[in-house]
């Protein structure tokens, strides 16, 4: 029976190319899940698909339910009647190598008003059916996240905790009366919401049938200016006026000499467990209903998490609390029936953590990138890796390869790959490509800036730094058949071609 050795590449949709300043779920999307498999990969690994906050991180979303509408496809929208095609080709001049959010933000909010206008307009029957229905279907959620935004758009995206005080502390009289002045505007994000998960769930099913597989992230925390933490306060600790006493970061490590302070708001982890994780197993039934494999950020705080002063200025003067631990996956195993589930266990793992994993049977990850310091060596280097891993080259967080090897990678680290890989360094992206998949690891996953050979400057995010992250974009050229023909040959010769359905319900 051949084993079940798999691949996939990592691009954020926001990523993908398109005429509308950023990437969509149109068009471009679902020739580069065609592009995937002609590549011979079984995943599109990608970042959390919510609406973000600032900085406009996919990791510091406003809902960890609701999705982000930039990647709303305008070209979709006039298959649907909703835009003319005089509306769509009004584009203004934007750039196509990375993404200028602050010109995006407005140009397609404005297109969504457009389309839902028509639609108030018009009727159309199938949509009115299927809006009705997804309203229905999403009621644990949607409503408290349309409300949430529709009142912090009006305060022109003013976090919640600086909204008018018998707002931001929920006062129901306060949120009727503001609801029944403002019906269209929270109708408005409903309607958004709707032809999020409409299109996105047409681009997952077009997907499957090209057989790859959608690998998905799930961020453990939420951030403060979040409809989750206005909504459900007792979930988090809080404080009277619904401020963080304590908040979540990491201590100094490979990024940082002074840790990093994300200053997310930390779960109450006695309550959620007194009601049985309810608010985290419908978090990720979510998800799954949205992707085939969560990979499950910050594996490390659910065995025990860094809590830091509320008021403190860095990481550096933390705690460690132990976090829910087994109880909290037995529970989650118990209600989905498994956990297709990847453990991001980098960082500073303790033996707890490693244990929990294993315990656990869930995949966890090697980075290429840290695997050749020369002593001691590092346990990402392929020969010493477990089959149940992910192997990666790199990841968002990461610099590219190029970038990596350029300017960050020692002397005595480049040496070391050179003499591992069998290299001169000419191509030291596609050197890491063939070790990742050469190696024992089930999964191996590869930055598209790597197929590329792209530098630091196409990097997607530096930890650490506020601004300035998550805007690279492919652009068509990096969509080539001697690229993909490349990665197909690799595939195929290190058996990781696609079989049969991978599983990772464990």
């Amino acid at each position: 029976m051949k084993p079940n050795r798999t691949a996939g590449v990592i691009l954020h949709p926001t990523s993908l190319p398109s005429r509308f300043g950023i990437g969509d779920f149109g068009p471009t999307a679902a020739a580069y899940v065609e592009w995937l498999a002609g590549a011979g990969a079984t995943w599109w690994q990608i970042l959390p698909l919510h609406p973000p906050g600032p900085g406009d991180s996919p990791y510091s979303a406003i809902s960890t339910f609701a999705g982000n509408e930039l990647l709303i496809s305008p070209d979709l929208l006039v298959e649907d009647g909703l835009l003319s095609d005089a509306e769509v080709a009004q584009v203004p001049e934007l750039p196509t190598e990375w993404v200028e959010y602050d010109q995006v933000k407005p140009f397609k909010i404005g297109l969504l008003r457009r389309a839902y206008l028509q639609f108030l307009d018009s009727q159309p029957p199938k949509l009115v059916g299927q809006l009705a229905a997804f309203r229905d279907q999403h009621r644990l959620w949607l409503g408290d996240y349309a409300l949430f935004r529709a009142i912090r758009d009006s305060f022109g995206g003013a976090p919640w905790y600086e909204w008018p005080h018998p707002l931001a502390m929920g006062e129901p009289q306060a949120l009727i009366g503001w609801m029944q002045e403002h019906r269209q505007e929270v109708d408005f994000v409903e309607f958004c919401q709707f032809l999020f998960f409409r299109q996105w769930t047409a681009l997952r099913d077009w997907a499957r049938e090209m057989g790859v597989g959608i690998f998905g992230d799930v961020p453990i925390f939420v951030a403060g200016d979040s409809a989750e933490v206005w909504a459900h306060p007792e979930l988090f600790l809080l404080d009277d006026e619904r401020r963080p006493k304590v908040v979540a970061g990491v201590p100094p490590d490979y990024f940082s000499e002074t840790g990093q302070l994300w200053g997310n708001p930390l779960y109450n982890w006695e309550q959620m467990e007194a009601d049985g994780f309810s608010w985290w197993i419908a978090r990720l039934r979510h998800t799954l209903e949205l992707v085939d494999l969560v990979r499950l950020d910050h594996f490390r705080g659910f065995a025990s998490y860094w809590e830091v002063p509320a008021d403190a200025e860095t990481a550096v003067h933390g705690r460690w609390q132990p976090g829910p631990g087994r109880p909290f996956f037995d529970a989650v195993r118990s209600a989905l029936g498994g956990l297709p589930l990847v453990a991001e266990d980098l960082g500073e793992i303790t033996p707890d953590v490693v244990e929990l994993r294993k315990e656990l049977g869930i995949p966890g990850m090697a980075i290429l990138h840290f695997a050749f310091s020369p002593q001691p060596r590092s346990t990402f280097i392929p020969y010493a890796l477990d089959r149940n891993m992910v192997i990666y080259t790199g990841t968002h967080d990461n610099n590219t390869t190029v970038g990596w090897y350029l300017e960050d990678a020692s002397d005595e680290e480049k040496d070391l790959v050179q003499r591992y890989a069998g290299s001169s360094g000419q191509e030291v992206h596609w050197d890491l490509i063939r070790l990742a998949l050469a190696s024992v690891a089930d999964t191996a996953i590869v930055p598209h800036q790597d197929l590329v050979g792209l530098g630091a400057d196409c990097r997607m995010n530096v930890p650490a730094v506020g601004e300035g992250n998550w805007r690279f974009r492919i652009t068509p050229r990096m969509l080539g058949e001697g690229i993909q023909a490349r990665l197909w040959e690799m595939v195929e010769a290190y058996g990781r071609e696609p079989a049969e359905p991978p599983s990772f319900s464990t």
